[in-house]
């Protein structure tokens, strides 16, 4: 197993109608690798509540992402397919939908720089879609 010190840039775009809102945020992690499988781990430190403990998962064809701390969630991407969870958060509980349009991935262990880059349609409550495209960066830390 690969075991990294590393820097996780995280960008998130969410669009509805009328609207787009972007959340940037950086932080330090972890990167391991073991076979086909590779996970980066970081802690979110949003500016209103808990800090957030992020675990993201990429296998082949498939990536999870699962939080826990000041929220709950795991939530399955797959292209081409919906996948179904419930987020747990301060406010109460939120049923999620995510359709998955593309993932593309560069790996750590194929460039000094890895990339996912996911673009996906999450419906909230069976209510709102919105389009959300997730990028993560990761770069080993020098040194």
């Amino acid at each position: 197993m690969t075991a990294k010190d590393v820097r996780v840039k995280l960008v998130t775009e969410i669009r509805d109608a009328d609207r787009k809102e972007e959340i940037t945020m950086s932080e330090p992690g972890q990167y391991f690798s073991r076979g086909e499988t590779e996970v980066v781990k970081f802690t979110e430190h949003p500016e209103e509540g808990e800090p957030v403990n992020t675990m993201v998962t990429v296998k082949p064809g498939h990536v999870s992402i699962k939080r826990t701390g000041g929220v709950d969630m795991r939530q399955v991407f797959q292209k081409q397919l919906e996948t179904e969870n419930i987020y747990h958060h301060t406010y109460g509980d939120f049923h999620m939908k995510t359709f998955t349009d593309q993932i593309e991935y560069r790996s750590l262990e194929e460039a000094s720089r890895g990339r996912l880059f996911i673009s996906y349609q999450m419906t909230l409550n069976h209510e709102v879609t919105q389009r959300h495209r997730l990028t993560l960066i990761i770069e080993e830390e020098s040194e």
